[in-house]
């Protein structure tokens, strides 16, 4: 059994960089690579120290089925969701475990009030969304949008902007950027 490119297809399927793992693990950044790569051949104590970052036990990672390693996750369930929130702003990423993600794809949610900062928000990439309930506003250079429920939107984020709720109702957006940032 190939330890190495098993680690590494775990560690991707669960939506985990190298860096991630190791900080999780305790363990520096050039340990993972060098396992992945079979520079080193990991002592039992040592790889368990290591799965204790994805979490995964032993047994699992030597039980689970080659074809698994493989395989890429379709659909993710609402637990799955990374959570990214900030502030009062929930934000889900749907997603992360895809192997050669291009989008960040989202689930927002602002209760009223929130926003997300008082400075104008800018990156490399296009944005787009639908509001799903609620009221919401979108700044986008200078102009102000109010979106209603099924209103959408399409930009290049290099613009500045930002989404506010001054309602009294939370606002529940889905929207895409890319590139994935997260």
């Amino acid at each position: 059994m190939d330890v190495g490119v098993r680690l590494q297809s775990i560690r991707k399927l669960k939506g985990l960089s190298q860096r991630e793992l190791a900080k999780r693990a305790g363990v520096t950044n050039s340990t993972i690579s060098m396992i992945e790569k079979n520079s080193v051949s990991p002592s039992i104590s040592s790889l368990k120290k290591v799965l204790s970052g994805i979490p995964m036990s032993l047994v699992e990672f030597f039980s689970l089925d080659v074809e698994q390693d493989n395989h890429t996750q379709v659909v993710y369930r609402a637990d799955e969701l990374t959570d990214l929130s900030s502030g009062a702003v929930t934000m889900k990423l749907i997603g992360k475990a895809h192997p050669s993600r291009a989008i960040t794809f989202l689930d927002e949610t602002y209760p009223p009030g929130s926003d997300t900062g008082d400075e104008m928000l800018n990156h490399d990439g296009e944005e787009a969304g639908m509001l799903v309930e609620g009221r919401l506003e979108l700044t986008v250079g200078a102009e102000v949008f109010v979106l209603e429920p099924g209103d959408s939107y399409y930009f290049d984020s290099t613009k500045p902007h930002r989404f506010r709720n001054p309602y009294d109702r939370p606002a529940r957006l889905v929207s895409a950027t890319t590139p994935a940032n997260f």
